[in-house]
């Protein structure tokens, strides 16, 4: 990215079926994320998270960076960019490794990760994440850092995410037809999760559900670690569709009528209320109850809680999320929607806007946002690692060349 030396700017992307967002923020000399750009465009080109029109969203993505770099007054080379769909798979895999010198270092945590990777993934899927979530050493388990620690054997978990590779390649491609390059790509539940989240909910166990415009992503925490995640074909532009043909107005009509208007509880809508509904063809526009409309909406909406649940109980993970269901993303934010999920899930819920940061916050403050947000926090981190990593590399070296200066007699 182009800017002042003394700016350390990162980009988050998020590449949605409804809309595009990037956020630029800036990493300050404390870790903390400042917000100093955002831009935002309507997605055209993308459903339930795969590319079906490159063109166009190339074009999407372009104006929503120069949105974001004239407020930044900077100039992005390089971005954080999320990824969904229904072929974001994960598994649990397990690595072990005997530790050298009867200490725990980095050196052993970084092998007995490559351990747990080392599983072999089909040629068409690429790996996204591998992320640990607890250590045992020879019979003490339930370690969540290592390092320091004595012992002769070490044991990991690590969760897996992969994706298609050919998914994975053209979102790929349509960031780099802007002229950029992809620092890294994340799924977005876990960038959702990361901007979202409070470490207490993580610890006891939460299932984050973002519920976007083409899917619905799952990710399921518990004792601090990520235990499982997917993604469900089903989500807002479904609930715009049956709008768009219950009421027999254009897409882009109901999907304002759905914004303004739609309850996912019919229950919460008094019968006398009405709303203007536009026509299509020419047809002059017609007065309908909005009762009607929460009743059009709150089946959809049944159904997508009871998807997830359904997901949840496959993986015996219903009784693992003690602090209940976190639901953002656009679609998250409609009238009634916490009322559904509760009487679905059973336990408690609340709709989350990303956590505060410092800088422009109030323009993310929106569940909408929580990805893009959540893409900093990743990247942030990223940061932060290679800061840290740089002065013991250059340690590194210095001791292999006293070691050649040696060889050659200078030493």
């Amino acid at each position: 990215m182009t800017k002042n030396q003394d700016r350390n700017l990162i980009v988050g992307l998020d590449i949605g079926t409804a809309k595009v967002a990037a956020i630029i923020g800036e990493v300050m000399p404390d870790g903390e994320i400042s917000i100093v750009g955002l831009g935002n465009h309507p997605s055209r080109g993308m459903d339930k998270g795969g590319v079906n029109d490159l063109d166009s969203i190339v074009r999407s993505v372009q104006r929503a960076l120069d949105q974001a770099e004239l407020m930044a007054d900077c100039q992005v080379s390089s971005v954080y960019l999320s990824i969904s769909g229904k072929h974001i798979a994960c598994q649990n895999e397990r690595g072990m490794v005997s530790i050298n010198d009867e200490e725990v270092t980095q050196e052993d945590v970084d092998n007995v990760i490559h351990t747990a990777r080392s599983v072999k993934i089909p040629t068409e899927r690429r790996i996204l994440h591998v992320l640990p979530q607890e250590y045992a050493i020879d019979v003490q388990e339930g370690i969540r850092s290592p390092i320091g620690m004595s012992g002769m054997r070490m044991e990991a978990k690590a969760h897996i995410v992969t994706c298609a590779n050919d998914m994975a390649k053209n979102i790929t491609k349509s960031v780099e037809r802007c002229g950029l390059k992809v620092d890294d790509l994340v799924f977005s539940g876990i960038a959702s999760a990361e901007a979202v989240l409070t470490n207490d909910e993580k610890d006891l166990g939460v299932c984050l559900v973002d519920v976007g415009g083409g899917t619905t992503d799952i990710a399921v925490y518990s004792n601090g670690a990520l235990r499982h995640c997917a993604v469900v074909p089903v989500a807002g532009n479904q609930v715009t569709s049956d709008i768009a043909k219950i009421f027999r107005t254009p897409l882009s009509h109901a999907e304002q009528i759905k914004v303004q208007y739609a309850s996912a509880r019919s229950a919460m809508v008094s019968r006398e209320d009405s709303i203007e509904v536009p026509s299509v063809g020419g047809r002059p526009s017609r007065t309908m109850s909005r009762h009607t409309l929460a009743e059009v909406v709150e089946p959809r909406y049944q159904e997508l809680f009871e998807l997830v649940l359904k997901e949840l109980r496959a993986n015996r993970l219903e009784d693992q999320v003690a602090a209940g269901i976190v639901l953002t993303g656009g679609t998250a934010s409609i009238e009634g929607a916490v009322d559904v999920a509760e009487a679905v899930f059973g336990m408690p819920v609340r709709v989350a806007s990303p956590l505060p940061v410092k800088g422009l916050y109030e323009y993310v403050d929106q569940p909408i946002y929580s990805t893009g947000v959540g893409l900093l926090h990743y990247g942030a981190r990223r940061v932060i690692e290679r800061q840290f990593e740089r002065p013991q590399r250059q340690g590194v070296t210095s001791v292999w060349n006293r070691v050649q200066s040696w060889f050659k007699g200078e030493f």
